[in-house]
This record gives C-alpha cells, sequence and structure tokens, in this order.
C-alpha cells in the first residue's frame, strides 16, 4: 500500500520561506514521476510542482515559477519542495502524490498545512 507523508509546513510572515517533505513508502519512489498540490480553503485542489523519475526535469505553475523549486532524493525515497518569497496567497494544505503530467495518481496522504501572513 502507498503512504505519502508530507512534512515542514507551518507559520511565516509574507516573504519568508519553508521546505516541505514527502517521505513515500509503498511504491519504487524512483521510477516514479512526483509532484506537489495544494488546496486552498473554499478552492479545489491544484498541482503546483512536478518533477521526472531522475529529477531532471521539473515544471511549475506559472503562480509558483521562480519561488519555489521542487527535487528529490531517491536513495531517500523523499520528495521536497523549497518555497521562497512566500505571499499569503500560498495560504493552503499541501500534498505530495505520484503524477502523469499533473494529473495525480495515488490516494491522498494527510497534507501539511502552510499559512502566510501578511
Amino acid at each position: 500500500q502507498v503512504q505519502l507523508v508530507e512534512s515542514g509546513g507551518g507559520l511565516v510572515q509574507a516573504g519568508g520561506s519553508l521546505r516541505l517533505s514527502c517521505t513515500v513508502s509503498g511504491l519504487t519512489f524512483r521510477l516514479v514521476d512526483m509532484g506537489w498540490f495544494r488546496q486552498a480553503p473554499g478552492k479545489e485542489r491544484e498541482f503546483v510542482a512536478g518533477i521526472s523519475s531522475g529529477g531532471g526535469r521539473t515544471y511549475y505553475a506559472d503562480s509558483v515559477k521562480g519561488r519555489f523549486t521542487i527535487s528529490r532524493d531517491n536513495a531517500k525515497n523523499t520528495l521536497f519542495l523549497q518555497m521562497n518569497s512566500l505571499k499569503p496567497e500560498d495560504t493552503a494544505v499541501y500534498y505530495c502524490n505520484s503524477v502523469s503530467g499533473r494529473r495525480p495518481l495515488r490516494n491522498w496522504g494527510q497534507g501539511t498545512q502552510v499559512t502566510v501572513s501578511s
């Protein structure tokens, strides 16, 4: 059974930074593309960033391009999201998932809350 465990969220002031982690088990992590998604209150879940299985290709939603960086450590089955220059509109619960392009493939984990104060 695939398990996705997100961590690293918190409360930060606008302009600050956070680094999210996602530990994955139950699948061959190094062979799958991965992505980050987020869901703000009252809104649908949306794609944030994706990375190829080997880490050589990354892609982002326009709203986070230039501020967020996705990366992975295949030796540790862990996905990361470095978030800089955070804005109040980045406030959401953040989730990781295996992906096909920008489409999630698995059931969701519990997510991690990111709150950016103005």
